[in-house]
């Protein structure tokens, strides 16, 4: 092949409809050699003040000014000229250029939405050209470590109207011993849990991620349907799947407080933490995301040094995998993992580096969707390149959501022999507190006599 085929010639951009029926906006590029690649931009509903902004037209006659033709606009305009003749394999390169093409911290001149659609359809475009699959194409011949699946299979806050408080009430499978078999516990509880929903009278409708909304006279309530849906499935909590929680509590703080409709209570931040610390005892629990506001960095120094060697203290709203505010929580000892969503920060190249800056500092890391997605799996390609162990995708459950969760067991086919999954070790907080606060608590699965568990086939 000779080294111009795997130059850029073209670059078109659509709109097209995210899962909640938004617009969204999807890239094809075009390389020398006729190689094309498509890549499709999601967008959150919880997001981080600091995010990397996305771009809408503002027009009120389409879409209720969601539209995103301005931002396609750019893209076949201003990034087309700019990257015409560039290599799709000079990914640090191409992403430099559209940061310097833009020129604002934010990406608010051309948009993150049409920078992070061009950087992640370059990187498809090379990883076809050299013949690879994305994850080995971006992360090298030692990608091989499939995540652990986290299911948010209850959903409350701004995902859901009239369910719990928190955002996310997520099951996670670390006891499984292969990524398919994850899958499998996951979608059996997801369906456990739905029965127990009707037996009980509550509704099964669903949130924007899939995961049921039932309303509930407290948020505890919602912790001990998981734990019922797990023993109806056959499972044992604390052992062979545990719970993680993302209650996105900027969405219930204001003026210095935490107000929690559901349980009417009214905390600062350290009775929040106290809050939080009651739920680790309780519960199997390994992961705590934004378990406090995005601006409560004193907030999350506290309650990193009192459970951050229980539980995985994730910042996601706080970092928005922007390498500044991570170096805060480095030096301020603010969490212990990061969540990492590609159009928070806009390139690949930074997502990247993102991820790898807090690996190297003994973060753990979780790869995120977003509450409107499309139908694009380049995160779960991300998820296995980075070796990180953990990864989001919703419930198992919605064509976007289970998109992601498909081709990571399409991955975990083609690696064969050299695929790990990650389990326990994506955890290095797991312990057997877990297990002992699932076990001595059978008050919490109602007096029911437990089943043995049925495990997770070798």
């Amino acid at each position: 092949m000779h080294n111009s085929s795997c130059a850029i010639t073209d670059l078109a951009a659509n709109e097209i409809l995210d899962s909640r029926g938004n617009p969204a906006l999807q890239v094809t590029l075009t390389l020398e050699d006729g190689t094309t690649a498509v890549a499709g931009v999601p967008s959150g509903a919880s997001t981080g003040a600091f995010e990397a902004h996305e771009l809408r037209d503002g027009d009120n006659t389409r879409f209720g000014g969601k539209g995103v033709w301005q931002a396609a606009a750019h893209v076949t305009d201003t990034i087309l000229e700019a990257l015409r003749g560039m290599r799709a394999d000079s990914q640090r390169e191409i992403d430099t250029r559209l940061i310097e093409l833009d020129g604002t911290e934010s990406k608010s001149q051309l948009g993150a939405n049409a920078i992070l659609g061009v950087s992640l359809a370059c990187a498809r475009a090379a990883a076809a050209f050299h013949g690879l699959p994305l994850f080995q194409y971006l992360g090298g011949s030692d990608a091989h470590i499939l995540p652990v699946p986290m299911f948010n299979i209850l959903n409350g806050g701004k995902h859901a109207t009239h369910g719990p408080d928190f955002q996310e009430f997520k099951l996670v499978p670390l006891g499984a011993p292969t990524f398919a078999q994850a899958l499998r516990c996951g979608a059996e509880v997801y369906h456990a849990l739905h029965d127990l929903l009707v037996a009980k009278g509550l509704s099964a409708n669903v949130g924007d991620e899939g995961g049921f909304v039932p309303e509930l006279p407290s948020n505890e309530a919602a912790m001990g349907l998981m734990m019922q849906a797990i023993e109806r499935a056959g499972y044992k909590a604390g052992e062979d799947v545990c719970l993680g929680l993302d209650p996105a509590a900027t969405s219930f703080f204001a003026d210095g407080r935490y107000r929690l409709e559901r349980d009417k209570l009214d905390l600062d931040s350290a009775e929040m933490t106290a809050y939080w610390a009651e739920w680790v005892d309780r519960y199997p629990l390994v992961s705590l995301e934004d378990p406090l506001a995005d601006n409560d960095w004193r907030g999350f120094a506290h309650l990193t040094s009192v459970l951050g060697e229980r539980v995985q203290v994730v910042g996601d709203d706080l970092f928005v995998t922007n390498p500044r505010f991570l170096s805060r929580g480095l030096a301020e000892h603010c969490c212990n993992s990061i969540l990492i969503k590609p159009n928070q920060i806009g390139t690949i190249t930074e997502t990247q580096g993102t991820a790898r800056m807090a690996l190297r500092a003994g973060y753990t890391c979780m790869v995120s969707h977003r509450s409107g997605e499309t139908l694009d799996t380049s995160i779960a390609d991300l998820a296995v390149a980075l070796n990180c162990g953990q990864i989001k995708s919703g419930a198992p459950a919605r064509g976007e959501r289970v998109a992601k969760y498909n081709r990571l067991m399409e991955i975990e086919r083609q690696l064969g022999a050299s695929a790990t999954f990650a389990g326990k070790t994506a955890f290095p907080r797991f312990g057997q507190t877990h297990a002992n606060a699932a076990v001595s608590r059978p008050d919490k699965l109602q007096g029911r006599e437990s089943t043995p568990s049925r495990g997770l086939p070798a």
